[in-house]
């Protein structure tokens, strides 16, 4: 028989109160599925094998997370989660070592609470522990029913007579179990409820009744525990999760003038001695640097930024590789595939998007650079357009080393440019440029003196 730890998590539910077609333990939290932080904690804290128990949506719930080392369960039929658990059971045949139950829709509870939970557990040699939360307001929960250490049952609010509803210590959902005891247990279970449901709490009365150990051990923080059911409870723990993660960065060095306006996936890192403003958005797999500047309105997602950099005010900034020492915005847009070497300035009203301009390599305003490799020292001037769409396909404009471009230049791709050219302010190019040159694309100007005066006297 294999010994040791496994988790089963339950995430059958459709969560009806969230009034969303996604499945509940779908929805994000700081840019994870909910599903993702019990599965994290459980892992972080040592359950390596686990089962997560699905039903509704349960392919789209399993695309999601088609990356986890998971044991997929599916129960058809929602009969409670005493029969959510025991459809799991095949799925730890041979097991008898300790297993831990999760709530798939409590993101918040923490590997080391989970780790102090399983230590009592073994302390304490209990069949079942349950891991339990003081609550001045308990309305809704199942109450704990204890002699001193020993727990003799747990009781559903809508099975509770008066007395037993004025316990203020509640179960959260999270249990440890001697597997072979709960597997054999679950199978004697009965509907005989409110809710006519299999409850899990029922085996705590069944290894009383059998002579075992039974205890409970109480979170410190009951905010750790809390279920997610609707969109305000949604998003209570979506700032709970933010004040937790900005709380760490704070801590590893990094600045923020107001941590309650900034918003920071748990996928994030930040380097230290980075200041983030007000209302900056940390996305995905996004990582900044070492001293850099994220100033007020910056979303970035799924990117890298370079050490001392700047991100100034209203930037966007998405699947872009950004070196050191850049000055990116106010203002700007970096799309996907964009990459800058290192002490680029993109400024305000500049769109990039597949671009790879090289070291010193800059675009003040007004421009647009998609579909690029640009060299470095090149300097664009205000309104310049690579035109790399023809309707059809993309092409690409390729500019060398030192490039100086005036104002209001349009580059019909595919073109190249030699290094050290200079192209006229005002020019359309639509053939190559070879290195060391001057290129003037201009219709000529035409000046007829005294137009302007003829045309008022023959209004008049």
């Amino acid at each position: 028989m294999h010994k040791g730890l496994a988790a089963v998590i339950l995430a059958a539910g459709k969560g009806t109160r969230m009034k969303s077609a996604l499945p509940k333990v779908l929805h994000p939290i700081c840019g994870q599925p909910m599903l993702a932080y019990p599965i994290q904690a459980a892992r972080k804290a040592g359950f390596e094998q686990m089962s997560v128990v699905v039903g509704h949506q349960a392919e789209r719930v399993r695309e999601v997370f088609a990356g986890e080392q998971v044991s997929w369960v599916e129960q058809a039929e929602q009969l409670g989660t005493g029969h959510a658990l025991l459809c799991a059971a095949e799925s730890l045949a041979g097991f008898s070592g300790t297993l831990l139950l999760l709530c798939g829709d409590v993101p918040l509870l923490q590997a080391d609470i989970l780790e102090q939970f399983l230590n009592y557990h073994k302390h304490e040699k209990a069949t079942v522990t349950v891991l339990t939360a003081e609550m001045n307001n308990p309305e809704g929960y199942g109450r704990i029913i204890r002699n001193n250490e020993q727990v003799l049952k747990i009781v559903e609010e809508k099975d509770a007579m008066l007395e037993e509803r004025s316990i203020t210590e509640i179960n959260t959902g999270t249990y440890l179990f001697d597997a072979k005891f709960v597997f054999e247990a679950l199978k004697g279970l009965k509907t005989d409820n409110a809710q006519g449901e299999y409850y899990l709490t029922d085996v705590v009365a069944a290894a009383v009744a059998a002579g075992k150990k039974t205890r409970a051990i109480s979170v410190p923080d009951p905010t750790q525990v809390m279920g997610i059911n609707d969109r305000r409870q949604l998003a209570e723990a979506e700032a709970v999760m933010r004040w937790h993660i900005n709380s760490d960065l704070m801590l590893a060095g990094v600045s923020m003038i107001d941590p309650t306006t900034v918003y920071v996936d748990k996928t994030v890192t930040v380097g230290p001695d980075t200041v983030l403003h007000p209302n900056v958005q940390l996305r995905g797999v996004t990582k900044i640097g070492s001293n850099c500047t994220v100033e007020t309105g910056v979303v970035v997602v799924d990117s890298t930024v370079g050490d001392a950099t700047v991100l100034k005010a209203g930037s966007a900034i998405e699947e872009a590789q950004i070196g050191p020492g850049c000055k990116i915005g106010p203002m700007a847009h970096l799309r996907p595939g964009t990459v800058l070497t290192g002490d680029n300035k993109i400024g305000n009203f500049v769109e990039t998007k597949k671009a790879l301009l090289g070291k010193g390599s800059q675009s003040s305003h007004l421009t647009y650079i998609g579909d690029a490799e640009v060299g470095s020292n090149v300097n664009f001037g205000c309104g310049t357009i690579t035109c790399n769409y023809d309707g059809a396909n993309k092409h690409k404009t390729t500019i060398e080393d030192d490039v100086f471009i005036g104002s209001d230049v349009q580059f019909i791709a595919p073109v190249k440019i030699g290094r050290n050219s200079l192209i006229g302010a005002g020019s359309t190019i639509t053939k190559d440029v070879p290195a060391d040159s001057l290129a003037i694309a201009r219709s000529e100007q035409k000046v007829v003196e005294g137009w302007a005066l003829r045309k008022k006297q023959k209004k008049s």
